[in-house]
């Protein structure tokens, strides 16, 4: 049996230093057995998110690194998830995401082009087929559009719950399409969704009204990453419009609001959480790269009420009982990230199975 602290404290997101930081094992994005035994052997976690899952059934099948579930055949694979998990004694959310502009062309079914809130194309380079390639221009999303994309929100969050997920997490963070209607270095629309920080938020808003359909408020979680320059994003007074969207999210009754704020940021970011309890009423998990002792620190001064942890939960499947005890770490072996099979996925080695 797990100490309560660790069952209190540890939430494992393999996301949580950046959507391409969960290792790739999901083929034609349906996940496997073998997907299933690495999620089940975190199940000590006090919740799972899983890695980024993509709602949008214009995603080309042949894009490795990120699953789906837009079908049955993908719903039935969350379901061996899910069951392995939920034998293990662990309760798992899901993470939905939409690409918008940092999907590239050949990632996208019918010739479809990149969406986004605006014709701003993202900074950097996508990891495609034929390597590296620079981000494309997106179009901009019709406001009938928009609501085509709730209404794919809606339809994964019904298959999560066919799926036997406890609950849904809605990715809007680390430049992904939510965060780009968020954040005003990305959205200079000037109708219903772009402008004030009401507007820019109404999508988001929209999509929890949807889920709802589905799921009680309360099963509902959202993250966000207000200070994230991932993927080239930008917003003009990011902690003065973070609190506004915890405000406009606090009525909500959701599970929690997950939000990117390292234990070390600039100075002008420092306050970037501060306004959460007051604005938001509900629990807050925070995540960028925390150690044990930051962990320690948040929860001990009422910063935060989890911690969510990525690299160190894949290389350490009993990362609660190792930090209860004090143990060493599996170091991560990055070099494996991206492949497939077991070989640094599934293969980390227990506390048990080293003492043996």
């Amino acid at each position: 049996m797990l100490p309560p602290y660790s069952r209190r404290s540890h939430s494992f997101q393999p996301d949580c230093h950046g959507a391409h930081d969960a290792p790739a094992r999901i083929h034609g994005k349906i996940p496997s057995a073998l997907n299933a035994l690495y999620y089940a052997q975190r199940a000590s976690a006090a919740l799972i998110i899983s890695e980024s899952t993509e709602v949008d059934p214009f995603s080309a099948i042949d894009v490795p690194t990120r699953p789906g579930l837009t079908n049955d055949e993908q719903e039935a694979g969350w379901r061996l998830v899910t069951d392995a998990v939920h034998a293990a004694g662990g309760k798992i959310y899901i993470q939905l995401s939409h690409m918008g502009r940092t999907a590239h062309p050949s990632q996208l079914l019918n010739g479809r082009q990149p969406v986004g809130p605006s014709a701003l194309a993202a900074a950097g380079t996508v990891y495609t087929a034929k390597g590296a390639e620079p981000y494309a221009a997106p179009r901009a999303l019709e406001i009938a559009e928009i609501g085509d994309i709730v209404a794919e929100f809606a339809e994964a969050a019904a298959r999560a719950r066919s799926a036997g997920f406890d609950g849904i997490e809605i990715h809007g963070a680390n430049g992904y399409l939510i965060d780009q209607f968020l954040r005003d270095g990305s959205n200079v629309r000037d109708d219903a969704y772009g402008g004030s920080v009401k507007n820019r938020t109404r999508f988001l808003l929209e999509i929890i009204e949807a889920a709802k359909a589905h799921w009680p408020g309360n099963r509902i979680g959202v993250r966000l990453s207000p200070t994230n320059t991932y993927q080239g994003m930008s917003d003009s007074d990011p902690v003065r419009h973070f609190a506004e969207i915890a405000g406009l999210l606090g009525p909500e009754g959701l599970a929690y609001l997950h939000v990117v704020a390292p234990p070390v940021q600039p100075e002008q970011y420092v306050n970037v959480v501060d306004s959460t309890p007051a604005a938001f009423h509900r629990p807050l998990i925070l995540a960028g790269g925390y150690k044990r002792d930051d962990a320690e620190r948040a929860l001990t001064t009422g910063t935060a009420d989890l911690i969510a942890f990525g690299e160190a939960f894949i290389s350490n499947p009993d990362l609660p009982q190792r930090w209860y005890q004090r143990a060493t770490l599996n170091a991560a072996d990055k070099s494996t990230f991206y492949t497939q099979g077991a070989k640094g996925y599934t293969d980390y080695a227990s506390l048990e199975l080293v003492a043996d």
